[in-house]
């Protein structure tokens, strides 16, 4: 279901991003990868490399103009776009007075604001095709509230009313729509550093490639509306 489809994946110069990608590329999927840094390109002469269809372009997903030249650029070269993730994200810890303004308006900035600019980009086109994906990876904690993450927490259930109101307007038109959210893992987020020993038995990115390829290959008549996935390490209530 994946073979020959054209494929954005934002926040792809590595960790996730680039773990779904190479995922979506192993599927037979043609990509474009989406990075704030020259990092992207590294990232897609790594894909090449094992035979993908590759299309690099350096953008910043909060910035209007730059998201309607990264999909100019796919149309141009692909003519399509048939599954979006939207990786890209960030995320500070800390308590809610110790938050800058400016931190603030940042990860709503990268978190919302870039999965509304990056979809609503495309949902003219896939609804004109009656057909499409839109894969937001979210988070736990979109679902439930942590102490020191209130800036976060909010984006993430920001995120999901977005995306869960866009399911609705896009049903009929065969467009599917749907988030993943993942608990703790092994990777960068938060400029910490994968492979450290407390993270052993967390989640890998791997992992959540594979949820998003089971999302994005589910056949036409089935979307599957969002995956909760936890490490069995992290206690996590069940409610």
């Amino acid at each position: 279901m994946i073979n020959e489809k054209i494929a954005v994946v934002t926040g792809a110069s590595r960790g996730c991003g680039r773990a779904i990608a190479e995922k979506l590329g192993s599927l037979g999927a043609k990509l474009t990868v989406v990075g704030s840094s020259d990092d992207i390109f590294k990232t897609a002469e790594k894909l090449k490399d094992k035979g993908y269809e590759v299309l690099a372009v350096k953008a910043d997903v909060t910035n209007e103009e730059d998201v309607a030249d990264l999909f100019k650029q796919t149309f141009d070269k692909y003519g399509q776009v048939d599954i979006l993730v939207n990786n890209a994200g960030v995320g500070q810890f800390k308590l809610a007075e110790e938050h800058s303004l400016a931190d603030f308006k940042h990860m709503f900035e990268v978190n919302v604001q870039g999965v509304f600019l990056c979809s609503t980009a495309v949902v003219p086109h896939m609804k004109e095709r009656k057909e499409g994906t839109i894969i937001t990876i979210s988070s736990d904690v979109g679902r439930r509230t942590i102490a020191n993450g209130s800036v976060y927490t909010a984006t993430k259930y920001a995120v999901q009313g977005f995306s869960g109101s866009l399911a609705q307007e896009l049903r009929e038109f065969g467009v599917r729509v749907g988030t993943v959210n993942p608990g703790a893992i092994d990777t960068y987020f938060a400029d910490s550093e994968p492979g450290l020993d407390f993270k052993e038995d967390w989640l890998k990115v791997d992992d959540i490639a594979e949820a998003v390829a089971y999302m994005a290959s589910a056949p036409k008549h089935m979307v599957v509306d969002e995956l909760m996935l936890h490490p069995l390490s992290q206690e996590y209530p069940n409610v």
